[in-house]
């Protein structure tokens, strides 16, 4: 438990490097910055590799865009390894509980590819960023997987049809609002999480069974 938390605040700090860094060219290069915060589309991404690429040395350069890269194939890869794992070990290996090693192996690794395929697929389909894309991904783990995992560990009236409900009233409502009201006063993904913890609450508590009445003083059992 302390080492989660302590990753979680190392984690935290880390992301804020990049970002003082950012803003940090506001002071250095004012005239660098102002176009590219004023052009239309996402060029403000290119802030930071612009203020590298333009007032560092070369071997500052190389060691800039090489952590670049192995972060981008870093969560590449574990945001392909993660949900195969987890969608064949508690999805599929629940339905086939009679599946040998070789075969749960060979399940891994269709899952991995028919996995790798959809988002190939939908990369090239989409027209949004890597920013926007990554972005997308924590939205669906926010209204889908947050309040059933806090939940289920730290709530003791939690069900598994609680969870049910929590996972599909959150991502309905978050795609429903990003279709009709992505623009609306509260952000989509804020609505998802909303109607994710009633999903939660609501189906736990209508799911549980009764508690019996208490039997009268002196009878027998």
């Amino acid at each position: 438990m302390r080492a989660s938390f302590l990753g979680g605040v190392f984690y935290f700090v880390a992301a804020f490097i990049p970002v003082f860094l950012a803003y940090s060219a506001l002071l250095i290069a004012p005239k660098m910055v102002k176009p590219l915060l004023e052009a239309e589309g996402n060029r403000h991404q290119e802030i930071l590799p612009t203020l590298i690429l333009e007032r560092t040395p070369l071997f500052a350069q190389v060691m800039f865009f090489g952590a670049l890269l192995s972060a981008i194939l870093s969560t590449a890869s574990g945001a392909l390894l993660a949900p195969t794992a987890l969608f064949t070990e508690n999805v599929l290996k629940r339905l086939y509980p009679h599946m040998g090693d070789r075969q749960f192996l060979l399940t891994l690794r269709l899952v991995l590819v028919i996995f790798t395929l959809a988002v190939v697929t939908f990369a090239l389909a989409s027209d949004a960023s890597i920013y926007q894309m990554v972005q997308n991904t924590y939205k669906v783990t926010l209204v889908s997987c947050v309040v059933p995992l806090v939940a289920g560990i730290f709530w003791g009236r939690a069900t598994a049809q609680g969870a049910l409900l929590s996972i599909a009233l959150g991502l309905s409502s978050w795609i429903g609002m990003e279709i009709y009201a992505s623009d609306g006063l509260w952000p989509p993904q804020l609505v998802g999480l909303t109607f994710s913890i009633a999903g939660m609450i609501g189906g736990s508590y209508a799911s549980r069974a009764p508690h019996h009445a208490a039997a009268p003083t002196g009878e027998a059992h």
